[in-house]
């Protein structure tokens, strides 16, 4: 699963020989120490537009961490932070042209730009909308100029009421748990509980019980790594066949195994008597769990259709609903949906998947609301290329393309799955809904 590629180039005689063939370079990205996981530090070079709204929730979230604000003068390997709410006009838009012509240079090696403004449907002005509109266009744009450099740049939405929201999605956005999430949107919304300011960003997730499907072994072990580091117990969920893969997992997080067919009719039922055994409340649910039965449409079988199905999708909502109906996940609780970009592009021989897949993302949009009254928030992540077992059978030519199509030059992580979800699961996310989160480097499939 390793990429010999990445690896040569930034090698010593490797990185000689690309650059001589004129070859890319992709850099290793930075990510989160196991150590000191969510830690917010460097230099940061902020800028805004006239009638900027953010500025002052911005420069709260900053002064709650070891970030240091420079100024253009004396900035250099920074990361950039621009306020851009106040744009309404073709004309203002230079101020933005203004703060990354002058500044993007001084991005640093897997550096962080984040753009903020409001999300358009929440402004009246059509003329307003229209440009706050065109940030996603420049963001992309901008994530394909830096990827180079293993430098990301996001967008953050704030929707109505979502300014007291803004700390969390702005953390994470700085942070290296956004390592492989590129070119990609995020809406801070009104927040569905009381925003705790006292929250401890290091271990969120301290004494919260968290239920993760597929968890055996590749991104739903990953999963339950980083769920567990940031202070969360576990009950991993998999299939009788990986019971001693599920076992060995579960130990190494302290965690809980639970063999289950989670496309058994008393699959929800024997899921919250195990959650009732470790705590009155549950925490969140990941519906990581999934599989893939590829093949041509017009030779695909009925059973290879239907089994997919029940697994990706009839077994989350039959769950779902049976959460629901109790009061376990209310004021709070957190739900996870594992999407891909195969159900955003499609894909060769993957109707069923695909089908499957963006049924994950309309059950975020149409549970959010329902959910939101009840404290609840729904979110999915949609990956791309990611290093798994599954990735390393793919043959080697089609899997090289596969990684070289991001503006990251490389495939993802398990790890960088796990770090996203981790977020939407912090406590402090209480203003993060109805989000679907791309991780796939900004591969050019589903960007």
């Amino acid at each position: 699963m390793s990429d010999k590629y990445l690896e040569l180039a930034n090698s010593k005689f490797g990185g000689s020989l690309l650059s001589a063939l004129g070859l890319p370079k992709p850099v290793v990205l930075m990510r989160e120490s196991a150590d000191r996981p969510h830690r917010l530090s460097g230099d940061v070079l902020c800028g805004s537009s006239t009638g900027a709204a953010f500025s002052e929730n911005i420069n709260t979230t900053l002064a709650s961490t070891d970030i240091k604000l420079v100024s253009a003068d004396s900035a250099d390997k920074c990361n950039l932070i621009f306020d851009a709410s106040g744009i309404c006009s073709a004309e203002q838009t230079v101020e933005l042209y203004d703060f990354f012509h002058q500044n993007l240079a001084k991005l640093g090696r897997c550096g962080r730009v984040v753009v903020i403004g409001h999300k358009p449907s929440a402004l009246q002005d059509a003329d307003h909308a229209t440009l706050q509109r065109g940030l996603v266009g420049f963001v992309k744009s901008v994530a394909k100029e830096i990827g180079r450099k293993g430098a990301t740049a996001n967008l953050l939405y704030v929707d109505r009421g979502g300014d007291s929201a803004i700390a969390a999605p702005l953390r994470f956005l700085l942070s290296a748990g956004c390592a492989f999430t590129n070119g990609q949107l995020l809406t801070a919304t009104a927040p569905v509980t009381e925003v705790d300011l006292q929250a401890d960003w290091q271990r969120p997730l301290e004494g919260k019980l968290v239920v993760v499907t597929g968890a055996a072994r590749g991104i739903g072990l990953a999963i339950s790594q980083v769920l567990a580091r940031d202070g969360a117990k576990v009950i991993g969920v998999d299939v009788a066949q990986s019971q001693s893969q599920l076992n060995a997992a579960m130990a190494s997080v302290d965690g809980v195994a639970l063999a289950l067919d989670i496309t058994a009719q008393d699959a929800p039922q024997t899921l919250i008597d195990c959650c009732l055994q470790h705590a009155d409340k549950l925490h969140g649910i990941v519906h990581n769990a999934g599989i893939t039965r590829d093949k041509m449409l017009s030779r695909m079988t009925e059973q290879q259709w239907q089994l997919l199905m029940q697994v990706n999708l009839g077994s989350v909502q039959k769950i779902n609903r049976a959460l629901l109906a109790t009061e376990m996940l209310d004021n709070g609780g957190r739900i996870v949906g594992i999407a891909s970009t195969s159900g955003i592009a499609g894909n060769v021989g993957q109707t069923n998947y695909g089908f499957s897949k963006s049924a994950v993302i309309g059950m975020v949009e149409s549970m959010a609301q329902q959910c939101a009254d009840r404290g609840i928030t729904v979110n999915a992540v949609a990956p791309g290329f990611i290093e798994t077992q599954m990735t390393a059978a793919i043959p080697f030519a089609t899997r090289h393309i596969g990684r070289r199509l991001s503006s990251l030059g490389q495939g993802g992580l398990p790890v960088d799955v796990a770090e996203v979800i981790a977020f939407y699961l912090s406590p402090q996310a209480v203003g993060v809904n109805s989000n679907i989160l791309r991780v796939c480097g900004q591969n050019l499939v589903g960007a």
